[in-house]
């Protein structure tokens, strides 16, 4: 998903084997194969790093300046959109503020437990391989680097395949591919430069996080819950996909205008299979803002939108269509 992956999110532990494309693996390729998931699982929480961060796909472009720095069990990052409108992003362990100088606008919100680009697992290394097979491609540079190319691909039709590139060195994923089922590319993610080790800055980060003077603040409050208490139900998940979080949040768009806001709240359940996740969003249906039932596509993120009785269902993830498709049929409101 076009630069929603930029933020690094702190990783689950993995543990556990692999297993390679031509059946189980022997136990030193499962070994070293497990040594390079983890080091790409830890790299984007204990490096020290910066640079351009690209992404494209679906004849779209977005680039930003990215900064992380870790000391100890804090996590600090900043990030700075490169095209379009300027927005700035800075974040500190869970808590993350989103800046539209231009609109003096400044989200802050607490960050959801999710991974993404330049992190990687969301579960054990042990769910990854019930699900994905992973072969080893040798070596390839990028961005100047030296990485380690692993092929992982899906045993079945409901997830893509990936192709990571992991910088030898220091373990940072370096470059993600995510692949179709004919295995063409249909997104790419990826530094175009980048400089690991560098000494941290850490005011760069938090200086910014308290000068909010001048801006409009919006503090969303994101409520805790569970598919289930809030009245529906998923008759049969998605094989592999498991509820991870589901929250209550507020409506309102950063950078509408405020009396825009509307008080109904949406519901966001988020479904994770350990690689790459679905969120489901509900909502009450709104004619005037709810026209038309649509599918659409931007790079690798697809997206299912429909109306179901009295409400409006919005299905998102870096997945085929039919699985979106799967998960939409799968809900229902119970009586």
């Amino acid at each position: 998903m076009l630069l929603r992956s930029l933020l690094a999110l702190t990783l689950l532990g993995a543990h556990g084997g692999l297993v390679s494309a031509a059946g189980p693996a022997s136990a030193p390729e499962s070994r070293e194969v497990k040594a390079w998931l983890t080091r790409i699982h830890e790299a984007a929480g204990k490096q020290n790093f910066q640079g351009i961060f690209v992404v494209s796909g679906g004849g779209a472009v977005s680039s930003a300046r990215i900064a992380h720095y870790g000391e100890g069990s804090n996590q600090y990052e900043r990030i700075e959109s490169l095209d379009g409108q300027t927005r700035y992003v800075y974040r500190h362990n869970d808590i993350v503020h989103t800046l539209w100088p231009g609109s003096r606008v400044a989200l802050v919100e607490q960050a959801q437990a999710l991974s993404g680009f330049p992190s990687l697992l969301q579960g054990s290394i042990d769910r990854l391989a019930e699900f994905y097979e992973v072969q080893p491609q040798g070596r390839e540079r990028v961005a100047g680097r030296e990485a380690h190319v692993l092929l992982v691909q899906p045993r079945d039709t409901y997830r893509f395949g990936y192709r990571l590139w992991s910088d030898k060195a220091s373990g940072l994923l370096l470059r993600s591919d995510v692949l179709g089922e004919r295995n063409e590319v249909l997104e790419t993610s990826a530094f175009s430069e980048v400089t690991i080790g560098v000494k941290p800055q850490f005011d760069s980060v938090t200086g910014p996080m308290r000068k909010l003077d001048g801006y409009r603040v919006i503090r969303p409050t994101l409520d805790s819950t569970r598919l289930e208490a809030e009245g529906w139900n998923m008759r049969q998940l998605v094989p592999g996909f498991r509820e991870v979080n589901c929250v209550k949040r507020p409506m309102e768009s950063p950078t509408s205008n405020a009396q825009e806001a509307t008080s109904e709240p949406v519901l966001q359940t988020i479904f994770s299979d350990g690689l790459t996740y679905v969120s489901v969003f509900i909502e009450p249906y709104s004619p005037a803002r709810h026209q038309r039932a649509m599918r659409t596509a931007v790079g690798a993120t697809q997206t299912l939108m429909r109306r179901q009785g009295e409400w409006w269902v919005t299905v998102v993830g870096d997945v085929p269509p039919a699985t979106l498709l799967a998960f939409a049929n799968g809900l229902e409101r119970r009586r």
